[in-house]
């Protein structure tokens, strides 16, 4: 059914005459009689009775004024909908994190976007970099970050800071120690799957040299809290050394021999197009990783 039309016969119907309602919508009265017609016609039935004194409605007609205002009520409350959509968009987004990451950006990060869209609901999801990749691919997550992720066509990938890896002990240590001395080092680091290890694995397996683990762990900070006791060390990005809480002294040493650096790496879904809510998710997580985690180097 013609919306238009069911205003135009609506108009006739309050206003009890085809020349007054033609004035007040602004047409001419015969195109205006035409698209009544036409809406009769539509109907099937006859909706306006025409008198001396002007139009009344037959009962298909005062039966359809009803619908027709009803339907009008709706179409206002939809449109009313829409514009406070536009000012204030709701929906849900999902942001994953790793929880290093997550540590550090969650609570500017929620705080900020519900202070933009109030009526929109916000999900942190913390996770293995691994996870996280994967729920992006699946959809079920609108965007992330995420550690040195292997290219993909399903995701786009922007890398946001490049951090030096370095060893991390509780003992003094020199300025500078080349890798081939790290990995005889008794060394405490995350398994497999975890980034961190992946990454130590691209420069070590290729030049021969095995690593002295002593044991695996996948948190970072319990990883620094079996540095803090003395017993081993480790190989983190620089940016964690300030989750060190721990009263004795920490010891950073740069990593050279070669040089290691992380990638910190925004990523959304390639095929998933975005929205208010995304976009503004994307530049705030901008933002917050550059403020704490410094620039792509």
């Amino acid at each position: 059914m013609d919306l238009t039309r069911l205003q135009y016969f609506a108009a006739v119907a309050e206003a009890g005459s085809f020349s007054r309602a033609a004035a007040a919508l602004n047409l001419s009265q015969p195109a205006l009689s035409r698209q009544v017609l036409l809406l009769e016609d539509e109907v099937g039935q006859r909706l306006l009775e025409r008198h001396g004194r002007g139009a009344h409605t037959t009962e298909a007609g005062a039966a359809l004024l009803v619908h027709a205002r009803g339907i009008f009520d709706l179409a206002e409350r939809a449109q009313t909908d829409m514009r406070e959509r536009q000012l204030s968009p709701r929906g849900r987004l999902t942001v994953g994190l790793p929880p290093r990451v997550a540590h550090v950006l969650t609570a500017d990060l929620v705080e900020r976007f519900h202070a933009e869209f109030p009526d929109a609901a916000i999900t942190v999801v913390e996770g293995l970099s691994i996870r996280l990749r994967e729920m992006l691919v699946a959809g079920r997550a609108d965007l992330a970050i995420i550690f040195d992720p292997a290219p993909s066509p399903q995701l786009q990938l922007e890398t946001l800071v490049r951090e030096p890896m370095v060893l991390v002990s509780a003992k003094p240590l020199p300025a500078k120690i080349r890798l081939s001395d790290v990995v005889q080092r008794s060394l405490v680091m995350p398994s497999g799957p975890h980034a961190l290890r992946q990454l130590l694995e691209e420069h070590t397996a290729p030049r021969g040299l095995p690593l002295n683990l002593w044991a695996e762990v996948e948190s970072v900070q319990t990883v620094l809290s079996l540095v803090a006791r003395g017993l081993v060390d480790t190989i983190l990005p620089v940016s964690a050394v300030k989750a060190w809480m721990y009263t004795k002294p920490l010891h950073v040493a740069a990593i050279h021999a070669p040089v290691m650096r992380n990638k910190l790496v925004l990523a959304v879904p390639a095929a998933r197009p975005a929205t208010r809510l995304s976009r503004y998710a994307t530049e705030l997580l901008r933002e917050l990783v550059m403020k704490h985690f410094g620039k792509v180097t």
